[in-house]
């Protein structure tokens, strides 16, 4: 693949970065230029850049996808999923255009795509539409020619024609499906954090950003309640080896690189050496629901449950099954739903409102006994009740009461050391 116009070009290939830029990145003309100094940068280095958007701003703003949204609705209460998506694809693709213009504005040669006409290709699935191949003949070409090309992230088209949009983190995936089809040599996810924390800096105050952290880790602190990058994303760059880079549109810091494994050129980190946790993730506002079925029946009950439970689209999380007993938490927004499937099964269930997922993520945990008594000792020492648990390899989840997260949080983020390199309590 040749270079065109100085853009990428070493020894006849061109050497492409994805770069994604989200909502607040693009939200003034003030930011937009510094996303366009941040390109710009980028083609200077002899990379071959490749931007994605997000719609510009954030619920109020005139172009933000939930203003659109609202705009709908305040003519009929409910849209067809089609037109839902054909009109929330619009805030993304006005702000590839305003971006196209800043980037001319600043000398560089630049064209916008929708995500379709970049060729992402995905299933019927409207407004959670998942990729189903990647047709990036068409950006190439126009790659080759030495322009920038700026994609409009969290959608894609049907075989039929029909723009469909990917979900929440969508313009993530956007950026990971395109850095894994244009074999990229990094994809830079522009947030306005500085990169993945060792905590929500909300909750606390020291939590310091990580300099490298594995796709697992990541991935698993995602699904866990960190909000700074979809975990779709991060599996589909996992998928092709693509390095991530995640930091902030407004300094200069390098962030965070995720990469197959934390541990290069630490190799204690594998041996248990190294500290065990990488970061304390939460979800707040969940409900801890218990069904009791009475004598065994050879798994009918919960069958049925999880069934019903199923098809009404209620996900459930820690669950714990046992003979006679089920329990498990939901959102608290969607119990009212796992009220009634589980009414359909013939149960009542025993709830509790007011509860958080609290969680410790760490490859380094792997194997290493203390973890889960670091755990007890520093809820303990916050005064924080357990009241479900699970883990994996990689995780310890903790359901706590909602009005005790904040102390949680802090007490195992002290507690493993996650302010400093000091590591574990020995307390």
């Amino acid at each position: 693949m040749g270079s065109v116009g100085g853009l990428g070009g070493v020894g006849g290939r061109m050497r492409i970065i994805v770069q994604k830029f989200g909502g607040t990145s693009v939200s003034t003309a003030e930011r937009r230029a510094r996303v366009a100094d941040l390109v710009s940068g980028a083609a200077k280095q002899g990379l071959t850049p490749v931007v994605v958007v997000s719609a510009m701003g954030r619920g109020g703003d005139p172009y933000a996808t939930d203003t659109l949204v609202s705009l709908a609705r305040g003519v009929h209460a409910e849209t067809a999923p089609r037109e839902l998506d054909l009109l929330m694809s619009c805030g993304e693709i006005i702000s590839a255009v305003i971006m196209v213009n800043t980037l001319r504005e600043h000398g560089l040669e630049a064209m916008a795509m929708t995500g379709g006409q970049a060729g992402i290709v995905t299933d019927l699935a409207f407004t959670q539409a998942n990729i189903v191949r990647m047709d990036t003949d068409h950006l190439l070409r126009h790659l080759r020619e030495g322009k920038v090309v700026v994609v409009a992230g969290f959608q894609g088209r049907t075989d039929s024609g029909d723009i469909t949009t990917l979900g929440r983190g969508g313009s993530d995936t956007t950026a990971a499906a395109l850095g894994a089809a244009l074999d990229a040599e990094l994809i830079e996810i522009f947030t306005d954090v500085e990169g993945v924390l060792t905590a929500d800096p909300r909750l606390v105050p020291d939590a310091r950003t990580l300099s490298v952290v594995g796709y697992d880790e990541v991935a698993q602190m995602a699904h866990l309640g960190a909000k700074v990058i979809h975990p779709a994303a991060v599996e589909i760059a996992m998928s092709k080896g693509v390095p991530i880079r995640v930091r902030s549109t407004f300094s200069d810091s390098p962030g965070t690189l995720i990469v197959g494994s934390a541990g290069a050129g630490k190799p204690w980190t594998s041996t248990g050496l190294g500290p065990p946790v990488t970061a304390v993730t939460h979800i707040p506002a969940v409900s801890l629901v218990r069904v009791e079925v009475g004598e065994d029946d050879g798994g009918e009950a919960e069958l049925r449950i999880f069934d019903l439970l199923a098809r009404a689209g209620v996900s459930v999380d820690l669950i714990n099954v046992s003979p006679g007993v089920k329990s498990f938490i939901v959102k608290t927004e969607e119990l009212p739903q796992a009220r009634a499937a589980i009414g359909q099964a013939g149960y009542a269930p025993v709830t509790r409102d007011n509860c958080a997922k609290v969680s410790v993520v760490g490859s380094g945990m792997r194997g290493v006994p203390g973890v889960m008594a670091n755990v007890v000792k520093a809820l303990k020492r916050a005064g924080v009740p357990i009241l479900q648990t699970s883990d994996s390899h990689v995780t310890i989840s903790c359901l706590i009461p909602m009005e005790g997260l904040e102390r949680a949080v802090r007490a195992l983020h002290e507690q493993f050391g996650l302010a400093g390199e000091d590591g574990p309590r020995k307390d």
